[in-house]
């Protein structure tokens, strides 16, 4: 059965107003070493995105072009898959939208003015989005400038009333850093970056005005002092309509206490985590008790928080991404994580709309059929003859971003469906990409099988659910996420969980394990466990190496990671592979050895339990 909504219905009534069309690749082709052109950039993508979460709050009405990967610009190629005879937008009209100042006349009814911000104080441009969503307005930066887009739509054009202001009405800034933070009796932090936080937390979060549990990591304003540290559409406002039409909350805040971060360098220590914290345990609070809160976006480590790039810091990006996702994981919120290289997206909250199947089935081996391909023996025991077997990880796609772009490059490499292949796409997707998941389930091949990726239905540390829970000492987290999962689970008949990513957390205890065992039965893969472990019937293995290099160096880390392993079952994760890659991986490793065997997931993870049930030492967890 599928669930249409209203677009759908309208489209086969043949009532449908066409679908507006905005090109906003223009901003692209701006000299973003020229001051004017890249705060023009950042304006107009701000002001777009903003105004597209509204106006595809309730209905999918507007479209937008934007990013490309590998000379496909994605957002063309959805919509042409949405398109297609038979499918959701088939039939649709589209209609083209000029510029900005057309677009916010088309559609002033939807939005009751604007909310301006401070250029001054970055992190007012995570306040306007948020308020953006709240109040139905949208966002833009004060610039008085003839040529800005302030001035073109507020001052002229269509003359939008200025409803809320994130600036004194003479220029100067709200937020000082100094005395009482405006308009409440909280006393400054020191910082106008947490100031201004702390003011969209109690006006917002606490109050009630905007959903807590979506929330958005997206790099504010700052991003304006070095718009060349990464890709021209790594400001990632376009991903801010899908959380505007929620009406969720933004932020853009550090997590370490040794340093200042490189946008604040004179707060004291800490401050920016203090602040994080406090957000969090708000979200926590309206909602995220029994919810979990989802976080879309990801630490900015080209600009900011880490020693990569241009991030000024002294902490490595993966060490910044776990201890994000250590204390964002203490307050119940888990992340899509619109990660650097790939982490643009638009459209999140058109494709929102998208009708999904209320099941996606897909089939698990038997005892039978391993019996009869010769994995079995008639007394039931493994027939391994010298065999090793091995699962491949395919990943990253535990991002709504990463598999909206990357999907277009991979999914239709002639060379899948040739070779067992478990792709690792978290059900979470379904909310700001549920096409992707959709298409990629109507047209998989025999040898095409899903997984959940790290860790479950979003990205969090789940030892960090577990009671005693430092960071927050909260209580514990495990039923909110084992409902959380199940409920995705149950729609993507999902029950390997091919990855759990324990960072800097605690491993997972009895009752993280039990936890698991009721949404992921046929197994996981965590960091911090016994290389093997049967928990009641689910299959336990530890994670072993990341394989990234050419098909040679893969080759060469497999066999020697087999080799090291005293068990004949060998997990391996590799990061954004065609199938073609794994073709000519699999091809080599059967030149090098024979022995070695290749399995789908659910053969995999099946013969795994049985073995584990055949070898106690094995499932007690006490081979190293």
């Amino acid at each position: 059965m599928t669930i249409l909504p209203c677009l759908a219905v309208l489209l086969m009534m043949g009532q449908m107003e066409p679908i507006a069309i905005f090109d906003l690749t223009y901003t692209l082709n701006y000299d973003l070493n020229d001051p004017k052109q890249a705060a023009a950039a950042w304006d107009h993508c701000h002001a777009a995105a903003t105004l597209q979460g509204i106006v595809n709050r309730d209905d999918p009405r507007l479209y937008i072009r934007y990013v490309s990967n590998g000379g496909i610009n994605i957002d063309d190629y959805w919509l042409n898959r949405m398109s297609e005879p038979g499918q959701w937008l088939a039939g649709a009209e589209r209609k083209k939208i000029p510029d900005i100042a057309a677009l916010i006349t088309t559609f002033r009814d939807f939005i009751k003015g604007a909310v301006v911000y401070d250029p001054k104080v970055p992190a007012t441009s995570n306040l306007a989005s948020t308020i953006a969503g709240a109040e139905d307005l949208i966002a833009v930066r004060y610039d008085p400038s003839s040529q800005s887009l302030y001035t073109k739509i507020i001052v002229k054009g269509p003359k939008l009333p200025v409803v809320k202001r994130l600036l004194k009405a003479d220029g100067s800034s709200l937020f000082t850093g100094r005395g009482v933070i405006p308009d409440t009796d909280i006393p400054s932090t020191g910082s106008a970056k947490c100031d201004a936080y702390l003011w969209l937390k109690n006006k917002y979060i606490d109050a009630g005005l905007c959903d807590a549990v979506h929330a958005g990591f997206y790099i504010d304003s700052y991003w304006l002092k070095n718009p060349t540290a990464a890709n021209p559409n790594h400001h990632t406002l376009t991903n801010h309509d899908f959380f505007v039409a929620k009406r969720g909350f933004f932020f853009d805040l550090g997590v370490w206490d040794d340093e200042a971060p490189i946008d604040d360098p004179k707060q004291v220590l800490g401050t920016d985590l203090n602040t994080l914290k406090a957000l969090l345990l708000s979200a926590y609070e309206r909602g995220g008790k029994d919810v979990m809160t989802h976080i879309g976006g990801f630490i900015p480590w080209a600009f900011k928080y880490t020693s990569d790039g241009a991030g000024g810091g002294q902490h490595e990006g993966v060490p910044t991404e776990w201890e994000f996702s250590r204390i964002a994981s203490a307050y119940n919120t888990y992340v899509d994580a619109d990660a650097f290289g790939m982490g643009a997206m638009a459209n999140a909250s058109f494709f929102s709309h998208y009708p999904l199947q209320e099941k996606y089935p897909q089939a698990w081996t038997t005892k039978e059929d391993l019996t009869a391909r010769g994995y079995l023996a008639p007394d039931g025991k493994i027939n391994f003859d010298g065999r090793q077997f091995i699962v491949f990880y395919v990943g990253d796609y535990d991002s709504a971003a990463w598999v909206y772009q990357q999907m277009p490059l991979y999914w239709d490499d002639p060379n899948r469906g040739k070779l067992p292949m478990m792709w690792c796409v978290s059900p979470i997707i379904e909310k700001r990409a549920g096409m992707a998941m959709d298409y990629m389930r109507r047209t998989s091949a025999a040898n095409d099988y899903f997984a959940a990726p790290d860790n479950g239905a979003g990205y969090l540390n789940p030892g960090m659910l577990q009671e005693p829970r430092p960071i927050s000492g909260l209580p514990s987290g495990l039923e909110a996420w084992g409902k959380h999962c199940a409920s995705y689970y149950d729609r993507w008949d999902l029950s390997v969980t091919g990855f759990v990513i324990d960072g800097y957390a605690p491993g997972l205890n009895q009752k993280g394990l039990d936890c698991y065992a009721q949404f992921s039965p046929n197994g996981i893969v965590p960091q911090k466990i016994p290389l093997t472990l049967l928990h009641g019937e689910m299959p336990v293995l530890r994670a072993d190496y990341d394989v990234n290099g050419n098909p040679d160096e893969a080759v060469g880390v497999i066999m020697e990671r087999v080799k090291a392993r005293k068990v004949p079952f060998h997990w391996f994760r590799n990061i954004l592979k065609p199938p073609s890659w794994y073709v000519e991986v699999r091809d080599k490793l059967k030149e090098a050895d024979s022995k070695l065997e290749l399995l789908d997931a659910p053969s995999f993870f099946e013969l795994y339990r049985i073995y584990l049930k055949t070898h106690p030492s094995a499932a007690k967890g006490k081979i190293q």
